[in-house]
């Protein structure tokens, strides 16, 4: 008796979400223009500030993946000819090569550093004075090319940790319209509430969008900058030796 009460109310109750869907389905469009159609004027904004926001977090990406891969490949060419260089001791042409890199941060780095050593004369003895000088124009080259690595990731995390906010903004905007909706039409049917539904889940779904791939690729560029600093941590140290090996040369 229970089960056939129970399987009554189940058909009973498919049956009426039938009949709402069906009578406001009718009226509902799910095209993008029909979708924006039924936006209000402030979550219309959300929309062009979260599509703004998406052209110049792609606009980051681009240029940093390009000028990451640039530093990459002419550093590994850069390193092998610079220390054969300076193993033969030929300073000038050192500095010759290091110039002709001009995207890698190696090379960027070590220019300072050899073009600093080199300020003081090449002949005579190798002072102190002139070590500790050529270690502090490393380490203000280092400082410039660390914030040249990080052009923009500021933006993009920015971008990152606040779409969704702004989406969610537009979500609550668009319940907010829906619920409006039908406290004038006096109706729960589905197509008096169905814009702001539509709306609400457009300004969500793009401000993720938005955001995740934003937030994933600053970690991803983070970590390049951190390894790229490793290597310029190395290389000016290395170089720091060199210029103490040539202090006790001579």
């Amino acid at each position: 008796m229970i089960l056939a009460h129970t399987a009554n109310f189940a058909h009973t109750s498919v049956h009426s979400l039938a009949m709402f869907l069906q009578d406001g389905g009718s009226q509902v469009g799910f095209s993008p223009m029909e979708l924006w159609a039924h936006m209000g004027n402030l979550a219309k904004a959300v929309v062009l500030v979260l599509f703004i926001m998406s052209i110049w977090s792609l606009a980051v990406i681009i240029d940093r993946a390009l000028y990451f891969s640039a530093a990459r490949k002419q550093s590994r060419e850069f390193a092998p000819k610079v220390a054969g260089a300076l193993k033969e001791g030929r300073l000038d042409e050192a500095i010759k090569i290091a110039d002709r890199s001009k995207k890698s941060h190696l090379a960027e780095v070590v220019a300072a550093g050899l073009t600093e050593f080199r300020s003081f004369g090449s002949g005579g003895a190798v002072t102190a004075e002139q070590v500790e000088s050529s270690q502090r124009a490393l380490e203000r080259s280092e400082a410039i090319v660390h914030a040249k690595l990080k052009k923009g990731l500021g933006g993009l995390a920015t971008i990152g940790s606040t779409a969704p906010f702004i989406g969610l903004f537009g979500t609550v905007v668009g319940i907010l319209n829906a619920f409006q909706t039908i406290a004038a039409m006096k109706t729960s049917s589905l197509g008096a509430i169905a814009g702001g539904i539509s709306e609400a889940l457009v300004t969500t779904a793009f401000g993720l969008l938005v955001a995740i791939p934003a937030v994933m690729l600053f970690n991803y560029f983070t970590n390049k900058v951190e390894s790229f600093d490793v290597e310029m941590d190395n290389s000016a140290s290395e170089l720091v030796d060199y210029f103490i090996k040539q202090s006790s040369h001579r």
